[in-house]
């Protein structure tokens, strides 16, 4: 029987780490900048892009949604875990910052406490 080699893909760790922190700024016009822009910030670095499935004119709570909604994707898709993207209060017109933490576990459920033994008396004499 003739052995067949398969090429064994491994996992490749994605080359950016776990988010930590999103930055979410309303574009101004020009060239290239109009609509929301957004920066990823990991360990490594920061990843700078834009939300481009949102229009320049939506709400910013809409841009918010959208790109935390991005950012959690990133973190499942690339690390598989889950996050929650917490966002600051505002600090500047037009620019919005979030803290990005891992999301907890689940709590285990309480395990239900077991029936106590039915009594009915003593047992009848015969």
């Amino acid at each position: 029987m003739a052995r067949t080699n398969r090429k064994v893909k491994k996992k490749q760790r994605p080359s950016f780490g776990l988010p930590t922190g999103l930055i979410l700024m309303a574009g101004r016009g020009g060239v290239g900048i109009d609509g929301w822009r957004t920066g990823v910030v990991t360990g490594n670095g920061t990843l700078c892009g834009g939300l481009g499935d949102v229009p320049p004119d939506v709400p910013p709570e809409e841009a918010q949604r959208a790109a935390a909604a991005m950012v959690q994707g990133l973190a499942r898709d690339y690390h598989g875990q889950e996050v929650v993207v917490v966002w600051d209060p505002p600090s500047k017109p037009g620019r919005w910052t979030a803290t990005v933490v891992p999301a907890a576990a689940e709590p285990e459920p309480e395990p239900e406490p077991e029936p106590e033994p039915e009594s009915f008396g003593p047992a009848p004499h015969q």
